[in-house]
């Protein structure tokens, strides 16, 4: 059977989460986290077997190559013994451990998907910062490693833009055949390296990427660190996992902080939750209360100065920043269509939050230009995008992609790379904006 009658894998590999599935499915099939246990004996075994004895050090490699785990099994794993070392390969959206990167591959494609990868064409996300030679590498191992016939990469901001106008347009009773809004910018804040990126007609700005330093990840420690300066007794082994936990059932945004505390205060019986649980060392039951906290995780995407006094620029201005270094002729339709992507966007009233403080800015801005030049600027329409695919979108906009006939045409070939090399993969239809 021709790989073009079978439907595309589609990988999007997150700092957190990977979401894994088929071209053609309305959510992935897999989300798990990208983290690898590897069984560290074998490997000193290996260091340690004499250069006399090559067939036990040829062994002992064999099986450190072998024995290995993927996602909540490697969790699992590495909690449970301590015969396993956990290992994440991306780090801030770039792959820094490429042999790590492959072993999650190669169990994501035969033991989660179970396909034979020489019988589908592939389509990968990348970070729109990240360097053309990661994408060789890519190539490389898909290529090589997994001989795949045809081969994909896109941009994820590219993919979460094309997600939102494909989910709005499914749910509009009219049937429309116009052309996807490839114009906006996308926040794509995900467990690492957020990124404010400006798309125009689905070529990315690169001049004008912004990057914001806190991300999901930081959400959680910013948790943790509340719990445990209150006093409450998490057990050492499960607090980062139990303040994850609290944020992503409790945490919400909140349009007025000050409110936020004194409804707290006066209402605390309604307002402040309960979190009981048994240690799993001890089979001690405890219980500790939620209450400041559930407001104050995501308040630093809006008061970062509250986490890190490295960094004090909030998101919102962030943003403004970014579509006001674009091209003026497109700031309008930038304003017009901010999307929002990743898990860490998914909080309560987040979009409201956001888009009253960029209208608030660009109102400002406006109201300034009108008096200092005497002139009646039209107002600038600010809209952000929220829809409830938030979490996956990369890996929604992949499979709408690689659904259309025309994706198999875009990719590059097994015969390509044979006769190029891995440097076919530095470009693409998206890339071509950047470099």
């Amino acid at each position: 059977m021709d790989p073009c009658d079978r439907p595309a894998v589609v990988f999007d590999n997150g700092t957190g989460y990977s979401k894994l599935g088929f071209a053609g499915n309305s959510e992935p099939t897999f989300t798990i986290p990208t983290v690898v246990a590897v069984n560290e004996s074998f490997l000193d075994q290996s260091e340690q077997c004499s250069s006399a004895n090559w067939l036990a050090q040829y062994n002992a490699g064999v099986m450190a190559d072998l024995d290995f785990f993927i996602g909540d099994e490697a969790l699992s794993h590495f909690k449970s013994s301590g015969l396993y070392s956990s290992r994440s390969p991306i780090h801030h959206g770039q792959v820094n451990d490429w042999d790590t990167m492959e072993r999650f591959w190669q169990q994501s494609i035969f033991n989660y998907l179970r396909c034979n990868p020489e019988e589908h064409y592939f389509l990968l996300t990348d970070s729109p910062v990240s360097t053309p030679e990661s994408r060789e590498c890519m190539g490389e191992i898909m290529f090589e490693t997994f001989n795949v016939p045809g081969l994909y990469i896109s941009v994820q901001s590219v993919l979460s833009l094309s997600a939102g106008f494909a989910y709005l347009k499914s749910l509009s009773e009219e049937e429309s055949d116009s052309e996807p809004d490839m114009t906006g910018v996308v926040v794509d804040i995900g467990d690492g390296a957020p990124h404010i990126v400006p798309v125009v007609n689905g070529y990315v700005i690169g001049s004008s990427i912004k990057s914001f330093p806190l991300s999901g990840s930081d959400v959680t420690q910013f948790v943790m660190q509340l719990l445990q300066e209150r006093g409450e007794l998490l057990p050492p082994d499960d607090a980062l996992d139990i303040a994850r936990r609290v944020k992503e059932t409790y945490c919400y945004t909140s349009s007025d902080i000050v409110k936020e505390f004194k409804k707290l205060d006066s209402k605390p019986s309604k307002y402040v939750k309960q979190w009981s649980a048994v240690k799993p060392k001890t089979g001690v039951p405890y219980t500790f209360d939620i209450g400041y906290e559930r407001f104050l995780g995501p308040e630093i995407f809006f008061h970062p100065e509250m986490y890190s006094a490295d960094f004090s620029t909030p998101l919102p201005e962030l943003i403004d920043s970014c579509v006001q270094s674009a091209p003026i002729d497109t700031r309008r339709a930038l304003y017009k269509n901010i999307v929002l992507s990743g898990g860490t966007t998914m909080f309560k009233d987040f979009h409201k939050r956001l888009q009253n403080n960029i209208k608030k800015i660009v109102d400002d801005r406006v109201a300034a230009t009108n008096a200092r030049h005497h002139v009646e600027v039209k107002p600038v329409e600010v809209n952000v995008v929220t829809h409830p695919i938030q979490s996956y979108a990369v890996w929604f906009g992949g499979s709408v992609a690689a659904s259309s006939p025309e994706f198999f045409e875009s990719c590059h070939t097994k015969e390509e790379y044979e006769e190029h090399g891995a440097s076919i993969c530095r470009t693409s239809t998206v890339f071509k904006g950047m470099y």
